[in-house]
């Protein structure tokens, strides 16, 4: 967990996700539709890709893309960002985090 642990460190929002993933897209454009800038990593493109793979399917992400963490707290994949949305504690959460203001 050493690399990803590096990469999330002082960021509000994190997500790693494949260039080639239609869901990691749709995740990375609800994210921004708020207003959040997150610091994407495409695993594909990352010199580290298989290594941060591994890493992530180590911390329970099955699959490993998309990943998002807001305030270096795993949050989940797909389904997890979709829930929280549809409940209304996504914004909340990225508030907390600074990652949007309002």
């Amino acid at each position: 967990m050493v690399i990803v642990k590096r990469l999330v460190t002082n960021k509000a929002v994190v997500i790693f996700s494949k260039s080639s993933c239609c869901i990691c897209h749709s995740i990375r454009t609800l994210i921004c539709s708020f207003g959040a800038n997150p610091t994407v990593y495409e695993l594909d493109e990352h010199p580290d890709g298989q290594i941060i793979e591994r890493e992530l399917k180590a911390l329970g992400c099955k699959p490993c893309t998309p990943a998002v963490f807001i305030g270096q707290e795993l949050i989940g994949g797909a389904n997890e960002i979709m829930s929280l949305h549809l409940k209304g504690k996504l914004v909340p959460m990225l508030i907390k985090e600074r990652a949007i203001w309002l």
